[in-house]
């Protein structure tokens, strides 16, 4: 009965260090213009080899507003239509890793935290004392570090890998739902036209009601 308790009060500890361990950071995620297309310039030269984007197309980028030449440069000779696809085959991801990269197009929406897991995740990577790269968001982990977070410990190149982790995520933000500010637009003007019926409404309402009294 001693060993169980003492096994139980370990166990508590240790998950109770994890979770304080594994607490994901809080991101207010851009959605401004600028701060998307930073994203996915940061995206395209951190990520692009290895993880797809199979639900947004270059032509997506090119109705955002992403300068043309850029997207021309990111897709070759592949058409305007193409998805983005990772540079590196599955095949030689298997090789490389054990596994197939995670397409990231829905990455926000389909992890639990959202956008707060994923930037958590990117920064979370540390070194170990004997030099191993872990991170402590998802410590079994096999990509390796795609900002350098672990390397540095100068304090203006973090904040620099910070804003480029806030600015990915932004446009990650985006790519998992990329007509959610047109509808949050629409959606004003809906209410706002429903205020107006309802007022004219009332008002006809007070009349009609007026001449039967």
């Amino acid at each position: 009965m001693k060993n169980l308790i003492i096994t139980l009060v370990l166990c508590f500890t240790a998950a109770q260090a994890w979770a304080e361990e594994a607490t994901l950071e809080h991101i207010k995620v851009d959605t401004d213009l600028p701060a998307i297309a930073r994203g996915v310039d940061d995206l395209m030269g951190n990520c692009h080899s290895c993880h797809n984007l199979k639900y947004v197309t270059y032509l997506d980028l090119e109705k955002l507003g992403i300068d043309r030449q850029k997207i021309d440069g990111w897709r070759g000779d592949q058409p305007i239509n193409s998805p983005l696809t990772s540079l590196m085959s599955d095949e030689a991801a298997m090789q490389s890793f054990n596994l197939v990269p995670p397409d990231l197009s829905l990455m926000t929406k389909a992890r639990e935290g959202g956008a707060d897991y994923v930037y958590s995740y990117l920064l979370g990577y540390y070194s170990t004392p004997d030099g191993v790269v872990k991170n402590h968001i998802f410590p079994g982990t096999k990509m390796p570090d795609p900002l350098g977070m672990s390397t540095t410990t100068d304090h203006a190149q973090r904040e620099q890998i910070r804003a480029t982790a806030h600015d990915i995520v932004s446009f990650l933000y985006w790519a998992a739902d990329p007509h959610e500010q047109e509808r949050y637009r629409l959606g004003y003007y809906v209410i706002g036209y429903l205020l107006i019926l309802t007022l004219l409404l009332y008002f006809v309402k007070k009349q009609i009601w007026s001449r039967l009294k």
